[in-house]
């Protein structure tokens, strides 16, 4: 009895020799520990490899052996879940006086921290009487919580079965213990062993070798286990060069050394590759994966060894999914972050947690709901149109929509007896939407589908057992729960893929070839991370009281072990992978590690075998480029450079169509030639003020915010909408004046009459003129905006000394609607007629003459200079139609807006500046010619634009020669924007 030791550099043969005598002990039926489930399967398959036949012993995982020593006691309880311990510290928090922490304790966070803490203190055999301050009572209250529901977690279960080791004869029956991949014992684990290493013969495997910079991080674990092996330890000499290329063996052997021998020449085994950015390192790395597989690798033997696979997943899906690399990402990913858990979650929010629209139809647009995209469509920009938010509201217009039909979904949630059946029925019912009952699902998404739903089923069964632990469960914690799952992502091994694996999990992995990313200071070595419970000056304390194993290794030391860990993988070939810059340019310091690599072989040999690819390469050569997608975008680059010799490699490999696309992407013709488009462009007739200042802005604008006229689905409160309703009150004020108050103008001495009657214009224009469904602090901001710039507009006129009264409102001209002697329009040539509407005309007390008013919902107003400068022709048209058309001589025209200065500027004759229009900026009253002659040339430009409209001349021509950073259209516009 007592523990054996076997020591060793990386592939020394440690591994080897204890499975050898694993099977001379099957007789006796030992048990072989390894790190992870997945290594079970490994291992099992190597020892049939070398024995046909296993007769005896067991392989396992540390917890499993913890849980077969436990339940043989007399004193046994059941263990909670991951789930159920987040339930139990929860309510062992709603418990407990937090004084400080009560503002962190209302995040999630908290709840996980404390319980990941409270693991690492049951982990160390420690009481909560060992500890003090508030962890203690926190830690007191989640133990006091597990006795009162009869229950374990998984770190008692540990402890138990250590005690029982170690104070029951009958607990263990003296079989033999091999382990191995455990480099960091926790205090339960070290128990065991110990309580064990006095019962049996214990063997364990450790990589190891005094006095190197890469085992720094072990000497402690190594001491401990050397005192208990006391001289029977089996130190193996380095064996990698059996097996490995010879710049691989010598990595190994001088990796981190100070004073590194001569080194053999590289040869290709190891490889650096360098590149500007995440994803062109990948797209690099993707580019060497497909040679690799073309030339006969297997996708099993190439490993991908990341610092961090969260960070890397987004990255590694854009890249390798475009280039086609089939790769498995041996990680889990939270529920919510699965389209299954998304849309399940959406649902649950919605009709438990009173979610708004985007909720209920994040889950019918999904293709788990059963409805198709065309439905969804339709009854989801219905309610967009309206903002439509509130539950009631939209499950209300959703079932009028549906012509009185009611949402089978949710009813059968409703109806369900408890919040887990509504879940577990929920799952079930998304899985056939989804997939049918005719055949069985098959593809990448249908396997993640199956998991996610595997997951949940998982889950329910867990939160069953724990309503009947506690009672029932309330929607809120069923959500919560659900939003912590987790769903595998892939098998670790699967078949024809490349493993995609952390640090961690790449210790017990062997591959031919190994690429290790994320080589940048910064991402190797990893920064450490106190816990916000338990202090490093805390654990070392408690470990010098109590031996509980809780102080952690120093990260830099625990990464560099890791590292080289990662590089010894590979027997073939190693590449190291590093962003040299990041996508803005910014250059990046490559890690350490890097550079400790590169010390090892001579710089001449490492600059050989370096690949660099630099930002500025938007392309690959042609001759390297890794997909067709890849080799038409280097075509189309080389034709820039010599158009013939791209034209007959595109002719040779049938790419002449899809070349002359991209080639044209951003000078593609915009003048609109199709006849039938033209033609019904030539058969127009009447134009719109508007509509030719629109054209004048940008002829690509009016393309197409006239003719194409898109919509917005979602209907909100925007400028235009208050423009809308500020028109209304004034048209409804201005026109009802007379009425209400017995005069045409607002006087001074009754000016708060009319403020009272503006602010009942102003609650009636709200409530038929917004037909969105709005919240109240939304109608109540709508309301106060309108109120404070009209209230103030109508007091300024108030004060204002003009000889002219407001007469017309909203003079409509060039419509049926208008009337008849309007109906015609003003004619601004043969066959070209201007239609519009008129804000407001005053005139003097004897209509004879008058000016135009145009309400301008902003704060600003062009001057006469600028009407002409910038083509804004709806001031000088309307001069015409004042006189042409409505029969009062023009004295004038004004834009006035209603917030800011509100400061009237426009085109005005200088003569009837004393007794008709005096008090305005004097640079916008022109003499009679100069007036005239600036309607006049206003007329012609307008008569340009329709002769341009007709002919479909429509061009990239912002008048101010940039796009203006208002256009929300240039999006769809087919020509780059500046």
């Amino acid at each position: 009895m007592g523990l054996n030791l076997i020591t060793g550099p990386a592939n020394a043969g440690k591994v080897a020799l204890l499975l050898r005598r694993y099977l001379d002990a099957l007789p006796q039926e030992p048990y072989l520990i390894v790190p992870n489930r997945s290594d079970v399967e490994e291992r099992e398959r190597e020892l049939l490899e070398i024995q046909p036949a296993l007769l005896g012993g067991s392989i396992v995982t540390f917890d499993d052996l913890f849980k077969r020593i436990a339940r043989g006691g007399s004193e046994s309880r059941q263990v909670a879940t991951e789930t159920q311990q987040a339930l139990i510290v929860r309510r062992a928090l709603a418990g407990q006086s937090l004084n400080g922490l009560g503002r962190s304790a209302r995040f999630g966070g908290f709840a996980d921290a404390l319980l990941s803490t409270v693991g690492e203190l049951e982990s160390g055999l420690l009481d909560p009487n060992d500890l003090e301050g508030e962890l203690a009572g926190l830690y007191a209250a989640y133990r006091a919580e597990l006795d009162r529901l009869n229950l374990w977690d998984r770190d008692l279960l540990r402890r138990h079965a250590a005690d029982r080791v170690a104070g029951e004869l009958d607990a263990w029956g003296g079989e033999p213990v091999f382990a191995y991949g455990f480099e960091d014992l926790t205090g339960a684990e070290w128990a065991l062993l110990q309580a064990l290493a006095g019962r049996s013969e214990v063997t364990v495997s450790m990589p190891y070798e005094p006095g190197r910079a890469a085992f720094v991080s072990l000497r402690r674990t190594m001491e401990d286990l050397a005192a208990l092996a006391d001289g029977r330890i089996d130190e193996l000499p380095p064996a990698f060069d059996q097996v490995a290329e010879p710049a691989l063996a010598h990595l190994e052997r001088t990796l981190f050394a100070e004073a590194p021998p001569e080194a053999p020449p590289i040869d290709g085994a190891l490889r650096f590759f360098e590149s500007a950015g995440k994803r062109g390192a990948l797209e690099l790395v993707g580019d060497e994966l497909l040679s690799l597989l073309r030339s006969g690798v297997e996708p099993e033997q190439i490993g991908l060894i990341c610092p961090s696979l969260e960070r890397w997943q987004a990255p590694l899906e854009t890249a390798f999914g475009t280039l086609g690399v089939p790769y498995a990402l041996e990680a889990y990913v939270r529920f919510d972050r699965t389209a299954f858990g998304q849309a399940l979650l959406s649902l649950l929010r919605f009709a438990w947690l009173g979610g708004g629209r985007a909720d209920l139809y994040a889950f019918l647009r999904s293709p788990y709901s059963g409805l198709t995209r065309q439905n969804v469509d339709f009854l989801e920009g219905r309610l967009r149109g309206r903002a439509v938010q509130t539950p009631d509201r939209v499950e209300e217009e959703t079932m009028r929509l549906r012509d009185g039909q009611l949402l089978p979904v949710l009813e059968a949630l409703r109806g369900a007896p408890t919040p887990l059946d509504a879940v577990a029925g929920l799952a079930a019912f998304m899985l056939r939407s989804a997939y049918g009952l005719e055949a069985p699902p098959v593809g990448e998404l249908s396997q993640q589908d199956i998991r996610a739903h595997e997951s949940v089923m998982r889950l329910v069964a867990e939160l069953r057992g724990w309503s009947e632990l506690d009672g029932s469960l309330s929607p809120e914690e069923v959500v919560a729960a659900l939003e912590r799952a987790e769903v595998r992502r892939s098998s670790p091994g699967e078949a024809g893929r490349i493993a995609v694996i952390d640090l961690l999990r790449a210790r017990t992995r062997r591959f031919e070839i190994v690429f290790v990313l994320g080589l940048e200071e910064g991402s190797l070595p990893r920064r450490g991370h106190e816990s916000p419970f338990l202090g490093d000056d805390a654990r070392r304390d408690l470990d010098e009281r109590s031996r509980a194993r809780l102080i952690r290794p120093d990260q830099v030391a625990r990464d560099r072990y890791l590292f080289y860990a990662a590089c010894t993988r590979a027997s073939r070939r190693l590449y190291l992978v590093r962003e040299a810059a990041t996508d803005e340019g910014s250059p990046r310091e490559p890690s350490p590690f890097w550079d400790e690599v590169q010390a090892v072989f001579p710089k001449d040999d490492v600059a050989r075998w370096t690949r660099r690819r630099p930002l500025s390469d938007l392309t690959w050569p042609l001759e390297d480029a890794p997909t067709e997608r890849e080799r038409l975008r280097s075509v189309a680059l080389r034709a820039a450079a010599d158009a013939g010799a791209a034209d007959a490699i595109a002719t040779a490999n049938g790419w002449q169509r899809r070349l002359g696309r991209a080639l044209q992407a951003f000078e593609r013709p915009t003048r609109l030639t199709h006849p039938q488009v033209l033609a019904e462009l030539a058969r127009k007739t009447t134009y719109g003020v508007t509509e030719l200042e629109r054209f004048a802005e940008c002829s690509s604008i009016w393309f197409f915010d006239r003719v194409i006229d898109p919509k917005s689905i979602d209907g909100e409160v925007d400028a235009r909408l208050r423009g809308s309703i500020a028109h209304q009150v004034l048209y409804r004020f201005y026109s009802g004046l007379p009425k209400e108050l017995g005069t045409d103008r607002v006087e001074p001495d009754r000016v708060e009459d009319a403020v009272a009657f503006l602010s009942r214009c102003l609650d009636e224009a709200v409530a038929k003129g917004v037909r969105l469904e709005l919240t109240e602090l939304e109608a109540r901001e709508l309301r106060h905006g309108l109120w404070r710039d009209l209230e103030a507009f109508v007091r300024e006129e108030a004060a204002a000394d003009m000889p002219l009264l407001p007469r017309r409102f909203e003079v409509l001209f060039g419509s049926e609607r208008s009337a008849p002697e309007l109906q015609r329009g003003l004619e601004l040539a043969p066959g070209m007629t201007l239609s519009g509407k008129i804000d407001r005309i005053d005139v003097d007390p004897f209509s004879a003459r008058g000016i135009v008013q145009d309400y301008k919902a902003g704060k600003h107003a062009h001057s006469a200079v600028q009407i002409e400068q910038e083509k804004k022709l709806q001031i000088p048209l309307y001069m015409l139609v004042l006189r042409d058309l409505v029969g009062i001589e023009p004295l004038g025209g004004l834009y006035r807006p209603l917030s800011g200065e509100r400061k009237a500027r426009g085109l005005l004759r200088a003569e009837a500046k004393d007794d008709g229009i005096p008090g305005f900026a004097k640079n916008d009253y022109l003499d009679e010619e100069a007036f005239w002659g600036q309607v006049e040339r206003a007329r012609d430009v307008a008569v340009d634009i329709v002769e341009r409209m007709r002919k479909g001349d429509v061009r990239h021509d912002p008048k101010s020669g940039d796009c203006p950073t208002w256009c929300e259209l240039w999006s769809m516009c087919r020509v780059r924007r500046a």
